[in-house]
């Protein structure tokens, strides 16, 4: 059971679907598109009437190259998007920052979930999951998607250790395990072949209790494997690795494609849940 405020989603009956709604003007993908109040309803909406189970909230972009906002910067940025969708949905929203000031400030209008892309174990968003009873995912991101990390012992290894390790400083900090969500962070601080390791062998990054969140959407890797320049043009690829990632114990996928991955994830959740039968 994954744990976010007044929403409980079950493990192992169905994949959840995590649409990105980025409320900003430089994502890799669809940057610009919806960064004003009015569109990030709109986006917002459609996603949730095309099936997401969550709604994924981010105004710094994590590209490669980009130029991070301050937390100052990015709260200024957010505020709109997080006081027009304030009790507009009827699923999860989630906030991507490393800013613990952004992740209140998002919490105080009624987000559930805290996704920290920073690549470490923070006390102080712990501390605020627990006052708040928001669930909180941890990121495998050692140093950014702009720097590749080298791992002596296997990416696969160096993972395992870093969800050890946030597993041990959740219960110091009194959070529920319940609470915790683990993203095997794809893109971030891995070479080409470390993302195909990974999705080779999830079922050794997967931890009793705690729901496993893959985030490959339109991804540079998806590219480099599809021969895909353009990165709107990724979700056939997207959808293979999702599939691939869910046949391996994935419980949420984190999408650009709402209609495409709630369709794909269905059948997959049929063949490898037995949904249906």
């Amino acid at each position: 059971m994954f744990k976010a405020r007044n929403f409980s989603l079950p493990l192992g009956k169905k994949t959840y679907i995590m649409g990105v709604l980025n409320y900003t003007p430089d994502s890799f993908s669809d940057g610009g598109k919806f960064n004003s109040p009015a569109d990030a309803l709109d986006h917002a909406l459609r996603m949730q009437e095309l099936g997401a189970d969550i709604i994924d909230l981010g105004a710094n972009s994590t590209r490669p190259g980009a130029t991070f906002l301050t937390a100052s910067e990015e709260l200024e940025r957010i505020a709109p998007a997080l006081d027009i969708l304030e009790g507009k949905l009827n699923i999860p929203l989630s906030v991507d920052t490393f800013y613990p000031l952004v992740a209140k400030a998002a919490l105080e209008k009624g987000a559930s979930i805290i996704n920290d892309v920073s690549g470490e174990f923070n006390t102080d968003m712990a501390a605020l999951a627990k006052e708040y009873g928001a669930g909180y995912v941890v990121m495998h991101n050692p140093c950014s998607a702009d720097t590749v990390q080298e791992y002596p012992d296997g990416v696969i290894s160096h993972i395992r250790k870093t969800f050890i390790d946030a597993l041990n400083l959740a219960a110091e900090c009194g959070l529920q395990k319940e609470q915790l969500c683990f993203d095997v962070g794809l893109g971030f601080s891995k070479t080409y072949e470390d993302n195909l390791e990974i999705l080779r062998n999830l079922e050794w990054l997967k931890f009793k209790g705690v729901p496993m969140l893959v985030a490959a959407s339109r991804k540079r890797f998806i590219g480099i494997a599809s021969g895909e320049e353009n990165s709107s043009l990724r979700d056939p690829g997207t959808i293979a690795a999702h599939t691939v990632a869910i046949g391996s114990g994935a419980d949420i996928i984190r999408v650009h494609d709402v209609a495409g991955a709630v369709q794909s994830a269905r059948v997959a959740d049929t063949i490898f849940r037995k949904t249906g039968v």
